[in-house]
This record gives structure tokens, sequence and C-alpha cells, in this order.
């Protein structure tokens, strides 16, 4: 990724700047690579910015950024996530096919439905296929790779909502901590999260009265 002396580093390309495009890029910098992060939050861009400094290239996403800097890209990360709907196909298959030979990508939103067109869920067992020239890698459930790890971390973050929902019930839990609420999708048969009612095709029910 850092290359040798007198070889280039290598050029990444990390679609998203929430929790895993910024550990992508903290991973992809620790490793030398030249990285671009692109996102559509000017906020989270300029705290991107002040994190890792100027070593750091962050652009606004639009559908002519994915497409100019991944096709100078040796590696392409999809760290794309809209809460409780589908990941937006981001890059094209075309562009994919207009890639670097050897270029690598990884969807970590593949869980959502992935988030290139040439995406298809793989496995640790069979993790990577090849379009265009271009290696694939969408493994689902990534952290599952790290078992140990994973599962402690998503147990500290998931905890405190955990004992609220035993110690109060589901809906005063919910009135109590508007995080928690936002995160309801299905209450009582009533879909109460916008982007899975838009996904469904479903009205959209209001959660403060579907909890009374």
């Amino acid at each position: 990724m850092g290359g040798v002396p007198g070889v280039e580093a290598a050029d990444v390309l990390v679609i998203g700047g929430g929790v895993s495009g910024t550990n992508a890029v903290r991973m992809a910098m620790g490793m030398e690579a030249k990285v671009t992060v692109l996102d559509r939050s000017l906020d989270r861009l300029r705290e991107l910015d002040m994190q890792f400094g100027p070593t750091l290239n962050t652009i606004y996403s639009t559908v002519d950024a994915v497409e100019r800097y991944a096709l100078n890209a040796d590696l392409v990360i999809g760290a794309v996530l809209v809460p409780g709907a589908a990941a937006p196909k981001l890059l094209t298959a075309d562009t994919v096919r207009r890639m670097r030979r050897g270029a690598v990508v990884v969807d970590i939103a593949i869980d959502q439905g992935g988030c290139f067109e040439t995406s298809r869920p793989t496995t640790h067992d069979d993790p990577t296929y090849i379009v265009d020239e271009v290696v694939h890698y969408c493994v689902t459930n990534m952290p599952a790779a790290v078992a140990r790890s994973s599962t402690a971390a998503l147990n500290n973050a998931t905890l405190p909502y955990a004992l609220a929902l035993a110690d109060k019930g589901y809906r005063q839990a919910l009135r109590d901590d508007a995080g928690l609420r936002g995160g309801l999708s299905v209450v009582t048969g009533a879909v109460t999260h916008g982007a899975v009612a838009e996904a469904l095709g479903l009205p959209l029910a209001d959660v403060d009265e579907v909890l009374g």
C-alpha cells in the first residue's frame, strides 16, 4: 500500500465517511497509502480533515467525483450506509469496466445490498471474484472474521439499550431515549422508520402516536 523507495504508493478511495469509512481511512493512511474520502456531509468532511490533517484528501461526493477518483484508484472501499434502506449503487458497472486492471473493490455495504453495481455477496470461505479484471471483495458480515472483538464491541454498544428495555419495558424505554426511538422500524404492525416505509412501499406511522 505504501510502496517502497522508488515505487509509488497506492491510491485508495473511501466512499462514505462514517464509522466504517473512518476506520478504513485510518488503516489505509497507517499503511502510507494516498487516501481520498468522499462524503455528502460537509460537516463530516471538516471533522475528517481536522482528525487526519492535510494528508487526507476530503472531497464532496458527486457522481462525477466517484467516477473520477475510482478510475485512478488501486483500491475502492464502499462504506455507504442509509439506515433502514438499501445502499445506493454509487459505483457503476461501466466505471468498474474502466478501472485499472488488478484494482480491488471492497463493498462494506453488501449487507444492505451493496453500493457497487457489480457487487454480489461472498463468504469468508470464498471471499473474492473478478469482474472486468477488477477484484471484488463482498463478504457479508465482515466483522465475523474477528468474532471475539466484534462481539465484545457490539455488546458494549447495545447493552445499555437492552438493560433499559428490560427495566422499563419497550414503550417507556423508547419514550425516554431519542436514540433508541430513532432506531425503531416496526411496532405493533406499524412502520415507524421513513427509509423502511419507503423501501417497502408502506405508509409511515408517527412513532409518538403509536407509542401513545
